[in-house]
């Protein structure tokens, strides 16, 4: 691929693009002091997980929940190895970031760190890596999967290839929106030996029948693989009320959020009336569609399988009946890089405009690592502000033993049991 850049990386912004980098990972990994940070997803894990090792009644919601197994089998193993702590899980995190990330710079071939320095100072990347949450994980095996899948292609071993559907199968156990991985590794081997294909199961119609069994077996059992929980979902997210309007509304302005690198919840307070809302989705259209263009239009050396996958993760997020923008976290890396392919720096203003643009990002970012360590090192702040101040009679039990909010009522003790065994 080609090396180029949002704006040239001239030679003597290196070292300090360089030691920047080094900071903010040094920063990341003073986060693992953080206390568990709780989120209506983390305890679902937790309670499959207890489901799974200590056993539940088979009508519970542990028992019927549709979330994959795969993160939940790391959270076993850690429970069993007596490991199951916030340090352990963000260390891992840490672990899975920025090795994915690595995987990343070589399939792009980007000498630069700037493209890690830009997905790691991106608010929903600093946000969850802190959090027990499958994004990590499902960030690290589908990198991971595309980079063993360029190298198959670079050297033509078998041994790589195989390795990246192994990858890819367990990004798919990780969440079930690796299906869509999947199938662009599937469409890039197909599409290169197509030829070669056609030929080989013309002679080997035992090879055929195989593959078809497989992919009827597949449609029979999707229930138990988790396949299929997205149309129930779907279905029951439109019975409630909600309009395909609505859905795009949340995934446009997710986009925005994306690239403005802050929450639109911080956002809206200081914008007049439902204006802010509306130039949110506006500002989310135009990003996505020059996204679009730069990816399918606009020439490129950007791999089809890449541009497969990107496609089909997007086509799935935007039927995703529900709102946040770390549905988009495993593939950020993807849409930065792809961005960098392109060159802004032919016209003087352009160059200028993106500047400013990067400077303001890497702003954000800095203090929202800054912010987010400080909550971390911080009890009283953390409980006030995690997850909204949601769990904050729980965690103050934890710290205090008892809630220091005047107004305090009731404290969950199932969530209050979580903390207790797997804070620290």
């Amino acid at each position: 691929m080609q090396k180029e850049h949002l704006i040239p990386v001239k030679q003597w912004y290196e070292p300090f693009l360089k030691a920047t980098l080094f900071c903010l990972i040094a920063v990341y990994f003073v986060n693992c002091l953080s206390p568990l940070r709780l989120h209506v997803d983390t305890l679902r894990y937790f309670a499959v997980k207890d489901c799974i090792e200590f056993g539940c009644p088979p009508d519970s919601f542990a028992a019927t929940d549709y979330l994959p197994y795969g993160y939940t089998a790391l959270l076993i193993f850690l429970s069993k190895i007596g490991l199951l702590k916030s340090v352990s899980i963000i260390l891992i995190n840490c672990f899975y970031l920025f090795a994915g990330l690595w995987f990343v710079k070589k399939f792009f071939k980007l000498s630069s760190p700037l493209l890690i320095l830009l997905v790691i100072t991106n608010w929903t990347i600093i946000k969850f890596v802190t959090h027990p949450l499958s994004e990590m994980q499902y960030l690290f095996f589908s990198m991971g999967s595309l980079y063993f899948f360029y190298k198959y292609k670079t050297n033509k071993k078998i041994l790589d290839l195989l390795v990246a559907f192994i990858f890819a199968v367990i990004t798919f156990i990780t969440r079930t929106v690796g299906v869509t991985l999947i199938g662009a590794l599937a469409l890039g081997v197909v599409w290169e030996y197509r030829k070669q294909l056609i030929e080989f199961f013309r002679k080997n119609i035992i090879w055929a029948i195989s593959l078809f069994v497989v992919i009827v077996g597949v449609a029979i059992f999707s229930k138990q693989l988790g396949l299929n929980h997205y149309t129930g979902v779907f279905t029951k997210q439109f019975d409630e009320g909600l309009g395909i309007s609505k859905m795009l509304e949340w995934h446009f302005t997710e986009w925005s959020e994306l690239f403005l690198n802050t929450s639109s919840v911080k956002v809206l307070p200081y914008l007049p009336g439902s204006s802010g809302a509306v130039i949110f989705v506006i500002v989310g259209i135009a990003l996505f569609a020059g996204f679009l263009y730069l990816l399918v239009f606009r020439k490129n050396n950007i791999p089809f399988y890449i541009k497969a996958y990107i496609l089909f993760y997007s086509l799935l997020m935007f039927n995703w009946p529900f709102y946040d923008p770390r549905f988009w976290v495993p593939i950020l890396p993807l849409i930065i890089g792809v961005i960098m392919q392109a060159s802004f720096s032919k016209h003087k203003v352009v160059k200028w405009i993106m500047s400013l643009y990067l400077a303001a990002y890497l702003i954000m970012g800095v203090i929202s690592i800054g912010y987010m360590t400080y909550t971390s090192l911080n009890k009283k702040v953390f409980a006030r502000t995690q997850a909204n101040g949601a769990y904050r009679n729980e965690y103050e039990t934890i710290f205090y033993g008892t809630p220091q909010s005047d107004t305090a009522q009731y404290v969950n003790p199932a969530t209050l049991d979580v903390l207790k065994r797997y804070n620290k």
